[in-house]
């Protein structure tokens, strides 16, 4: 294997990320490897989809941002708009948590994953488009896409729409997948059923992939690294396997203790994080373990 392939996908580095003075992500650097998924997991307002929106290049104009994201060794934050454009959709897509609010209520879905085609086809053809959206829509297992195509989002249940997120994402072959919390808004079955699809479009596709969520139990399932973040900063990094085993930081330890089990005593409350009893740690993450860097006094 050459030098190039073993090169990281994305490459952030010592990224801050402000709003009115207001810090909202600080000196946030992680790495995404060609093939690998590596989760982002953290509480609300953690800095997660900042984060994530970041490397999409759709901050509000409003936001500072400082640092630098390297996507296949080139500058996202160097680009202008519309070179960034020829970007997302093609090399990185993004899927959100609701797709009800992503999806356009007006327009088939077939339609809305051709618009998707057409935005970065050299040579737009209507009837190309449309037949790679159903393509697409049958790639992610949906029944009798030609039919559904013709469909509009309220008229699909929840799990389909999102498959039909998935569709848009992945209809242009990108190489890096952001998913933001993709399953939270879905029953746990349906949720089940994405991660598998999430899980086998990645192997079939050998798709990067960027996975944010606030469930670790899911991160466990999907994820080959985790990131935990906490206050905008990642507190632990390192193989999902490492950091469950031997979480380092008392954050990771919260969350993780936090997951219901068999042996879970169903008669008490659930364990929560106790945020009143952690600290933002300050200085470098510190490598603790072999691969597997904590940010701890």
């Amino acid at each position: 294997m050459d030098e190039n392939a073993r090169a990281p996908l994305l490459v952030v580095r010592h990224l801050n990320i402000g709003f009115g003075g207001k810090a909202a992500v600080h000196e946030v650097s992680l790495t995404v490897a060609p093939g690998e998924v590596l989760g982002l997991v953290g509480e609300s307002g953690s800095g997660k989809s900042v984060t994530s929106l970041a490397v999409m290049g759709l901050l509000p104009p409003q936001a500072t941002i400082t640092g630098t994201i390297e996507f296949a060794g080139t500058d996202l934050l160097s680009l202008s708009e519309s070179q960034l454009r020829s970007y997302r959709g093609s090399k990185i897509a993004m899927i959100f948590q609701e797709p009800m609010t992503a999806l356009n209520p007006v327009m088939r879905v077939g339609d809305q994953i051709a618009e998707a085609v057409l935005a970065h086809s050299a040579k737009p053809s209507r009837h190309a488009a449309w037949q790679a959206a159903v393509d697409a829509m049958k790639e992610v297992s949906i029944p009798e896409p030609e039919r559904r195509a013709r469909s509009h989002p309220h008229e699909l249940s929840g799990g389909m729409r999102q498959r039909i997120m998935i569709a848009m994402a992945l209809v242009n072959r990108p190489q890096l997948l952001i998913a933001d919390e993709p399953t939270t808004a879905l029953d746990v079955t349906v949720q089940a059923q994405i991660l598998d699809l999430l899980r086998e479009l990645r192997q079939r596709l050998r798709l990067s992939m960027l996975f944010i969520s606030h469930d670790m139990g899911v991160i466990s399932q999907l994820a080959d690294r985790v990131a935990v973040m906490y206050a905008g900063q990642i507190v632990e990094m390192g193989p999902v396997q490492d950091v469950f085993a031997r979480p380092c930081h008392g954050y990771t330890r919260g969350l993780l203790g936090a997951i219901p089990s068999l042996r879970t005593d169903r008669t008490q409350p659930l364990r929560t994080v106790d945020s009143t009893a952690l600290r933002l740690d300050s200085g470098e993450l510190k490598e603790i373990f072999p691969g597997h860097w904590a940010r701890i006094a």
